[in-house]
């Protein structure tokens, strides 16, 4: 298999650019206005307990983010916690993960589609939103860099003996990142398509087939487990044509990309690397939703990775079309066009930075409460999922009495904590003279379903008056006072 290599002294630059550049757009706005909206507090929260504590909670739910959990209490425990300690893993991960599109489009498609694919990686949008967000989505994306990178380069050198450290390295990476996600796994599927491609020899297909199954071996346990919790997804909403939209558009301008590259079935291209990493998992999960509702383009966001080898492949062609004619302009042009995407591309990056990028604000509501809180109050949370804000910050809840906990999350091995029956929430209540409500705001907030949120509203609709209301990034702090008897 032939492959375009680009002279030696630009190798270094090659890789570096890109994760200086992803490093830069990751740090870029890093706090988000001292913001952490509820599936970070999630992160927040668990990664403060002890390693016991947390292998507690897994046993009744999230174990499909039992290795990230573990691994940011670590990172918690090293440096403490805080949104840089909470977020910089993502971008340290994205930043990987640019490099090694970098390194892979050199080999495949020359030095100018590596570095505008490793520099295209950060700019894109769902790539910026989650450049910036503590779950373990983007670590992800980088080990499906990586396991991308090694297959790559086992198929361009051969597969004899000294090729199973590779091996080994890709099937533990491959693994690593299933107990981080299972959903991953859809990354071997993606490969499987790239060695069909190029039609790569049986021995090739055996050692891929024997690697990649203990990888999914090493990770079934996690998953049928993670089935038992599956309540936790029970939100997502069935598949409809309106969200395949978005991955439509994506896998075209993928397709674009890869008739520039100008793939056949002779030698390993950018195209045969990048369309089956950027179609198959979103196409495959899109299948699996069909049977379980799953279509979340985080599940699947390391097929951005493809997304980017392919525009990186169209700079390429682009750059060689122009090299003929305008010689100095095919040297200016990568720079050119990622400088003006940056720029274009502004508004999204500034929105994706600011606190209303995300659904709400644990932090900001909890400053309201410790404004308006007094001595002797108490406080209901409606759902009981919105306790996270107490849990992230409860310095802001000190002195407050929480009417509703039965068992603490930490004591129930849960996120948010078992509450108890309605009668005795009710009884509690009705003790109170000032009760402090946290709950979502009024642009997203949902009736109560649940047998104790409306015990909660019920009794402080009767016998309670509002005092004061605010509103901040998606929550809601009401305070309440005992009407007084007629």
């Amino acid at each position: 298999m032939t492959s375009h290599i680009s002279p030696s002294p630009r190798r270094p630059v090659l890789w570096l650019l890109p994760v200086l550049w992803t490093l830069a757009l990751g740090l870029w706005g890093l706090s988000r206005q001292d913001s952490v909206w509820r599936d970070e507090a999630a992160t927040w929260q668990v990664a403060g307990r002890s390693a016991g504590e947390i292998w507690a909670m897994l046993g009744n739910v999230d174990a499909v983010h039992g290795l990230y959990y573990l691994l940011m209490h670590g990172l918690f425990e090293l440096f403490g916690a805080s949104t840089t300690t909470l977020r910089l893993p993502s971008v340290l991960a994205v930043a990987g993960a640019a490099a090694c599109v970098a390194l892979i489009g050199r080999r495949l498609a020359g030095f100018w589609a590596g570095l505008g694919g490793g520099l295209a990686l950060g700019l894109l949008p769902a790539v910026q939103f989650y450049l910036q967000e503590g779950r373990p989505y983007a670590l992800v994306a980088a080990g499906a860099g990586l396991s991308t990178l090694l297959l790559v380069s086992l198929l361009e050198s051969g597969s004899g003996r000294r090729a199973w450290p590779r091996w080994t390295a890709y099937g533990v990476t491959v693994l690593v990142c299933a107990l981080l996600n299972w959903l991953s796994l859809l990354v071997l599927p993606a490969h499987a398509a790239t060695l069909w491609w190029v039609r790569t020899a049986r021995g090739v297909w055996l050692r891929w087939t024997a690697y990649g199954a203990g990888a999914v071996a090493g990770a079934l346990p996690l998953v049928l487990f993670s089935r038992g919790q599956s309540d936790q997804v029970s939100w997502i909403p069935p598949l409809t044509w309106h969200m395949l939209i978005g991955p439509a558009i994506l896998l075209a301008i993928g397709a674009l990309g890869a008739w520039a590259d100008r793939p056949d079935r002779v030698r390993l291209s950018a195209a045969a690397v990048g369309l089956p990493l950027l179609a198959v998992p979103t196409l495959g999960l899109a299948g699996l939703s069909l049977v379980q509702p799953l279509f979340l383009d985080r599940y699947v966001l390391f097929g951005m990775v493809g997304l980017a080898l392919l525009i990186g492949a169209a700079l390429g062609a682009a750059v060689r079309a122009c090299a003929g004619p305008l010689p100095r302009a095919a040297g200016l042009l990568v720079p050119g066009v990622v400088g003006v995407a940056a720029v274009a591309l502004l508004p999204v990056e500034l929105g994706k930075r600011a606190p209303a990028s995300r659904v709400d604000d644990v932090l900001a509501v909890a400053g309201e409460v410790a404004r308006l809180k007094r001595d002797g109050d108490a406080v209901l949370f409606v759902p009981a999922a919105r306790r996270d804000t107490a849990l992230v910050s409860p310095g802001a809840f000190a002195g407050l009495a929480d009417l509703a906990l039965a068992r603490t999350p930490v004591a129930s091995g849960t996120l948010k904590g078992e509450e108890a029956e309605p009668a005795r929430i009710r009884d509690a209540l009705l003790g109170q003279r000032r009760v402090l409500l946290v709950t979502d705001s009024a642009a997203v907030a949902k009736a109560p379903s649940a047998a104790r949120d409306k015990a909660k509203a019920a009794v402080l609709r009767e016998r309670f008056a509002v005092v004061e209301d605010r509103q901040v990034r998606g929550r809601r702090v009401t305070v309440y006072e005992r009407r007084i008897p007629q």
